[in-house]
């Protein structure tokens, strides 16, 4: 009786310690970085600015989705290739549906402790793609070409006419 006694109050204790997405997803997860056309390089930064890893796609990279108690991580992936505009993309974190699970198994300490400190309570993207525009030289030939203002870099923005 004292084995099970035991064995009960050792389980409930690493229950009640731990975070319910600490143990179930983690606080590092892969992301597919894909561009179309491939064999564009990209730099990642996070939101301090830093650089945190460069490649070439197709790459998988793992990315921390915490930055600090409460805290989430963001990542800006820079595409450039020779002959295309750069492009850059947002990769936020979102709330991981597991730390809920906080409220049935893991308790105050996985909701309040754990989870928020690892960094398991936010979870990352599968993936993150980008089309990467090809630069028109100016020659003989006109052409026409419809973007959204999203594909205009920021420089070229301020030369935009607005139609009516």
């Amino acid at each position: 009786m004292k084995t099970v006694l035991s064995l009960t109050l050792c389980a409930a204790s690493i229950v009640l310690a731990s975070g319910c997405a600490s143990i179930v997803s983690g606080n590092s997860y892969p992301l597919a970085i894909e561009s179309h056309p491939s064999q564009a390089q990209f730099v990642i930064t996070n939101k301090n600015g830093d650089a945190i890893h460069s490649g070439v796609t197709p790459e998988t990279v793992t990315l921390q989705s915490g930055s600090g108690y409460f805290s989430s991580e963001k990542y800006k992936v820079r595409f450039s290739k020779t002959g295309f505009h750069e492009k850059e993309v947002e990769v936020n974190t979102t709330l991981d549906g597991w730390y809920f699970g906080n409220i049935l198994l893991g308790g105050l300490i996985g909701l309040l402790v754990v989870d928020p400190v690892t960094g398991a309570m936010w979870k990352l993207p599968e993936k993150t793609e980008v089309t990467l525009d090809e630069v028109v030289a100016n020659g003989s030939q006109t052409h026409i070409k419809i973007v959204t203002i999203d594909d205009v870099p920021m420089a070229d923005r301020n030369r935009l006419i607005p139609l009516r």
